[in-house]
């Protein structure tokens, strides 16, 4: 078999594994309502469940790190995104509030292993392909969001219980995701090395230094996403006085937006580089949470969760492959400690706009988002000048520069 097509082949596993962990978490978190109540859990209580999973994910993700010097990120995620999807069918099982709890734990441990592991494989394959793709693995990721929520909507239509609603895709899903694995691949560098597993050498003194404004980026990014999805169908209902059923549009044309613009993105960098791109997406994101604050009523707000959508979906997946580049001999550490600040601006987002909202203003509350997003802009040179080349055989032209992203930070 080819380079070519080996590398084709692990970029068709992995971007099916990206949709797989889209739709799971999205048949998870769409249908907590139903969770509580089959479970018995009090509203008092909800909290700690859900702020227990990404806590779990972020420790799993620091483990990730450890255990990709032993063995390659691949394995890793060939048996990790199987325990997400029976953790998941898990949920739906059980009768007793600790059967959940297990559930739920077992839930955050698989999918910060996952997480980390996939953005591994995706920033060690973009670099082997020499140019940008990892807008496209995140479009799948958008992709198994949109479906996920679907099922989960048609199974509260139909009034399925959990378990039921749950096993048609865990039934799909899980063997192909194990057969999809056979084909992921690590990725080498332009020098054909590897960049994963055993190979990776860790950042060294103050490299963590240089990662952090990365991981603000990634707290900041997430804080937004976060406000959009437990935040959108509140404000519209209750500031914007839109209808209940009208209340559940943003967050879909949320998902929608993301996936078109995820869909594009890896063009725009191509042509145009990874800053200019990651600037582009952080100003439509910021006018976004503007129009949203400002909105008078219900279709303007929707513009604004519109606007949100093409903004922040390119900056986490350029954040990712940022840190590959800036650290190409640690780009599995790197990414897994990135990985972490994910969960991070999870965990901070909605308590922060809830808090603001109560002691303010729901309006006031969304220029909060809004300016962490805009911090973006002064941490756009981490992302670099250049288009998102990376010197490999067929992207050099006969003469030209190629420009080498393992040379150093300011070189991304």
């Amino acid at each position: 078999m080819t380079d070519d097509v080996r590398l084709r082949r692990g970029r068709g596993a992995l971007g099916f594994s990206f949709f797989v962990q889209g739709v799971a978490f999205a048949l998870l978190v769409t249908r907590i309502p139903a969770i509580q109540d089959r479970y018995g859990i009090s509203d008092g209580l909800l909290p700690a469940f859900l702020a227990a999973v990404p806590v779990l994910a972020g420790a799993s993700s620091v483990a990730t790190e450890h255990l990709v010097k032993r063995v390659a990120p691949s394995v890793v995620l060939r048996w990790a995104q199987p325990l997400v999807l029976l953790s998941l069918l898990g949920v739906g099982a059980g009768g007793q509030m600790w059967h959940v709890a297990v559930a739920l734990g077992a839930f955050g441990l698989s999918v910060g292993a996952l997480d980390a592991s996939m953005n591994m494989l995706g920033v060690s394959l973009q670099r082997a392909y020499g140019r940008s793709i990892m807008l496209g693995f995140h479009a799948a990721y958008s992709l198994g969001g949109i479906l996920g929520a679907s099922a989960a909507w048609a199974g509260a239509h139909w009034q399925l219980n959990l378990f039921v609603s749950y096993l048609p895709a865990v039934v799909v899903l899980l063997p192909l995701a194990l057969l999809g694995s056979r084909r992921y691949v690590d990725g080498t560098g332009p020098d054909g090395t590897g960049l994963g597993g055993a190979a990776d050498k860790g950042l060294g003194a103050g490299g963590f230094k240089l990662l952090l404004p990365l991981c603000l980026v990634m707290a900041c990014a997430y804080i937004g996403d976060s406000t959009v999805a437990n935040w959108s169908a509140k404000y519209l209902q209750d500031v914007l006085g839109s209808s209940e059923q009208m209340a559940t549009v943003p967050y879909n044309v949320y998902m929608v937006t993301t996936l078109v613009g995820r869909a594009v993105g890896d063009l725009g960098v191509r042509r145009f580089g990874a800053a200019a791109v990651v600037r582009a997406g952080t100003l439509v994101a910021a006018a976004g949470f503007a129009v949203v604050a400002a909105a008078p009523g219900a279709w303007v707000g929707m513009l604004g969760f519109t606007l949100l959508g093409i903004g922040l979906c390119v900056i986490v997946p350029q954040t990712f492959a940022a840190a590959g580049r800036l650290f190409p001999g640690a780009s599995d550490t790197a990414v897994a400690r990135l990985n972490i600040f994910n969960y991070v601006g999870f965990l901070i987002g909605s308590p922060l706009v809830g808090a603001v909202g109560d002691a303010w203003s729901y309006r006031g509350a969304m220029l909060v988002p809004m300016a962490l997003v805009l911090v973006t802009l002064f941490q756009a040179r981490s992302f670099g000048s250049e288009p998102a080349r990376y010197g490999v055989r067929h992207e050099r032209r006969a003469g030209d520069r190629a420009v080498d992203v393992g040379r150093g930070g300011n070189e991304v």
